[in-house]
């Protein structure tokens, strides 16, 4: 069970920064959620939003980082 406790934690301690840099992004204006290619459906009073751009930066900002830590780690 130790192992598993140890990654519980280790994600919660990504979850936690991640977090609180959207907050960051947030409060200094990033438009992250409306970039040109997040799409925005509205109609009678129900809005679906679609964030495929911002979703791409994400993941290849997370791959990045990720892939830097594992290195490190090694």
């Amino acid at each position: 069970m130790e192992p598993i406790g140890r990654w519980l934690m280790i994600l919660g301690a990504l979850l936690f920064i991640i977090g609180g840099l959207l907050v960051v992004a947030a409060r200094w204006g990033l438009p992250l959620g409306r970039l040109p290619g997040d799409f925005v459906y509205q109609h009678d009073g129900m809005t679906c939003v679609f964030p495929l751009a911002t979703s791409l930066i994400v993941s290849v900002v997370l791959t990045v980082l990720l892939n830097l830590l594992a290195r490190r780690l090694k």
